[in-house]
Parts: C-alpha cells; structure tokens; sequence
C-alpha cells in the first residue's frame, strides 16, 4: 500500500471583515473511522451518508479493503459489506496509516486480537507518536509486537490466537487507548472491562451498542466508570448518518468570534457533551454562541451553532476540559490571543504527544506573531490585550493539520498576514476547509 507523499503548499491568510454565512463542516472524524470499522466486521451491508473523506478515514477504508471488506462508494453513499469479525484475512501488504493516530490505534486493537500478522507504517508525523500506550493491554491480552525503541512505527502485531478478556485501568484519559481495547475484546471470550477514571469521548460506545455489541457502562463506588464488553458479539451492519465534526467546525467558530459584526451559522454539529468542550470554554470567554434546532442522529445529539463575532475576554479553562476539547486547543489559544485579559490552559501534557508538539508550536507561533505567551509546565498561559497581535510570521506546521488551521484562522484577524509552510496536511481532516472560509468572507490564499 503506497504512503501518500504530499507536496508542501504554502498558504497565507490576511485580515477581513465580518464573516457571514452558513455552512455544514465536513462529517465527524472519529464516528467515520468507526462506521468503515464497525461495518467491515459486521455481518450484511453497513450504508454511510456525511462520511469524512479526508485522508486520514481513507486510511481507515484501505486497511479494510485490506483485510476483506468490500467498500464502495455511489454519490454520497458509502456502502460495505462486512466480512465479518471472524473471517478476517492477514493484509497482503503493510498498511500505512498516513497521518491518522485514531487509524493507527484502533487498528492495532482489533487486528491484534485477530490470528494473523499486521505491518503498520505512517508518515514522518505518525512515526513519532508513542504507541506503547496501546501496546501494553494489548500484550496482556496475548498479542506480541515489534517495533522501534519506544513503541513508535513501523510496528508488526501477531494477533492472539485465543485473546484473552482483561480489566484495564486507563492510565491517561484517551478515547483512542479505551477504543482499542474494546475493539480486542471483540475478539475475546468472556468480558472485557477498560475502567476510566475520567469521562473521554464515546463514539466506540455508542457505536458498538447501536451494531448490536453488549455493552454496558457501570458507576463504581469512586465515581468512575466501568465499561464492560461482552466477547464475540456478532455484530449486524447498520445505516449511519455521520454529524458534522466539531473539531472542524471549531474553526469557523472562532474565525467568526474574532470579528466584529460576523454572523455564521453552522449546520449539522454534533454536541456530544464529552465532545463540546469548546462550546463551554468560548462562552466562558464572551463568545455569543447559540444552539439551534437540537435534536438526535442516529443516537447523537446534533444542533446548528449560530455564532456572533464580538469582544473576547480571557478565562482560565481546567485540565478536567481535556478529553472534551483536546484537539480544540490550538484553535482555542488563536481566540485567547485575541481576547482581553489573561488566559490560562492548564494540563495540555496530552498535547505534546499529538500530531506534533502542539503545546510548543502554539506557543512559538503565537510569540511569532507578537503576542505573550508562557509555558509553566504543561499549563499555556497567553496574555490577550483586547485586541489581535501583529501577526506577520511564517508558522512551521510540523506536518500538523490543526497547527496550520488555527494560524490561518488567526490571520483573518491579525494586521499582518500570517502565512503557514504547508496546508496541504489540512486534507487529513478538513479537505475543503479553504473553500469554506472563503466563502464565508476570508482571504486564504
């Protein structure tokens, strides 16, 4: 499976007026990894509408076409038929999961409980990430791997033969962590339990319910959850109606709030409360943000957001916002930088191990661009004036999407334009994302 090579491509983004207009953002990420997932090991046809086809979900597509899922795709529809959780077969070639963490761990998951060997492999960005996080429950549950020194890609997994259901105590907050082990204990007899001392995003859960798993999530005496996982479900496919992402409408959403006058309604947003962190935390901010038409999707609660652009003031937002807004954060400092007073982040650690060291790079590219910022351990406190800084720097992306989003997003307000080395990594998530600003009155250039 060849490893997409992007050719870098600068892009700039200059001050504008207000922002007007309304616009659906592309489908939910991690519910369209899930539902190509959840589709190919099912029994019968899984139909998807609002599928994210940027290039990270269309990892996700290949290495089920790898492993025997036949997905196809009519007009807006994509369509699989399942194979089946046990009819699997070994990937012919290794699979090259391109920029995509939730790919590479989830992946790594359901095929290490599976009796056959898998290859991964990633780009630059990927190969850096920590994979030992998956690693270790999964070696406890009878897979074995080999890798380079820390866990990291290229990584080969043998698959248990007869993998065995564990209790696992999440050690960090992480969807993707708690994610892989359930998808293992699909394959495993007796139950699977992953304990989470603190709430992360559901998208596995739900899913899982809705193709038929026996799932239930229990509240034990300290208050966490318990997630207990029936093994050898036999999972039916299903018709999915993936919501807009709010990671990416979380973009327009701040361009808006930057500019006074600005009215953008978006469409179609999922506000799962363990997803709408960044809802909470640009309120508490003084963004004009209200939630229209609420309603459920496919059993997630989904709303239009109409924002009103308008003065900032600085807020402090708690570690316990984490899971909700992790990939947020970036985009959330853009605003911080804009507001008047001081801001204060506290415990971005996650960040650091992300597509890129997105604490580091936000905070360079900020002081770049003229504002003041700090770093206290993995707290990032910025130092808005009321007014967005200077701006005129050149932003290093480190081949991070979101990095290369939020400083554009940031010049539409700055005097100076702010340029990033390359946008084309935005098509891992966002695939028409200058498209959309500039129909909403930006200059992305």
């Amino acid at each position: 499976m060849k490893q997409i090579q992007n050719t870098p491509q600068p892009l700039l983004s200059r001050q504008t007026g207000a922002l007007c207009g309304t616009v659906t953002p592309p489908g939910d990420k991690s519910i369209s990894h899930r539902s190509i997932m959840f589709g190919g090991i099912a029994t019968g046809r899984t139909t998807v509408r609002g599928l994210l086809e940027g290039e990270d979900v269309l990892s996700t597509v290949a290495a089920l076409r790898a492993v025997g899922a036949q997905i196809t795709k009519e007009g807006d529809v994509w369509t699989i038929e399942g194979v089946g959780l046990e009819d699997l077969a070994e990937p012919p070639s290794v699979l090259d999961m391109g920029n995509s963490g939730t790919s590479a761990r989830l992946l790594i998951g359901l095929f290490g409980a599976r009796p056959f060997t898998t290859f991964f492999t990633g780009d630059a960005s990927l190969c850096k990430r920590p994979m030992g996080r998956v690693i270790d429950p999964l070696t406890q549950m009878g897979a074995t791997f080999m890798s380079r020194t820390g866990g990291k890609f290229p990584l080969a997994v043998r698959g248990a033969d007869q993998p065995k259901a564990i209790t696992y105590r999440l050690p960090v907050a992480s969807a993707q962590v708690k994610s892989a082990v359930l998808l293992a204990g699909l394959s495993a007899e007796g139950v699977t339990t992953v304990i989470e001392p603190v709430p992360t995003r559901d998208p596995t859960e739900r899913m899982l319910r809705a193709f038929g798993a026996n799932l239930t999530i229990e509240k034990m005496v300290d208050g966490v959850d318990a997630i207990h996982l029936e093994g050898r479900p036999t999972l039916t496919g299903q018709d999915i109606i993936v919501p807009a992402d709010i990671s990416s409408a979380a973009f327009p959403m701040v361009a808006a709030c930057l500019r006074e006058g600005s009215e953008v309604r978006l469409l179609n947003v999922g506000i799962n409360e363990r997803r709408a962190g960044i809802l909470f935390s640009l309120r508490e901010m003084g963004a004009s943000i209200t939630l229209e038409n609420q309603r459920d999707v496919c059993g997630e609660p989904v709303a239009d957001i109409l924002v009103r652009g308008g003065a900032l003031k600085g807020a402090t937002i708690p570690e316990s916002r984490v899971p909700s807004m992790v990939d947020e954060y970036p985009v959330l400092a853009m605003a911080a930088a804009c507001a008047s007073g001081t801001s204060r982040f506290i415990g971005l650690g996650e960040l650091r191990v992300k597509e890129s060291d997105r604490l580091m790079l936000v905070a360079e590219g900020l002081k770049a661009c003229g504002a003041t910022v700090e770093i206290e351990g993995d707290d990032l406190i910025i130092h808005g004036t009321g007014k967005p800084p200077q701006g005129g720097a050149t932003i290093t992306t480190a081949l991070d999407h979101r990095i290369a989003m939020s400083f554009l997003v940031l010049g539409t307000a700055t005097a100076e334009p702010i340029a990033v080395d390359d946008g084309s990594v935005i098509a891992t998530s966002f695939p028409n994302f200058v498209s959309m600003m500039n129909g909403l009155g930006a200059e992305v250039e």
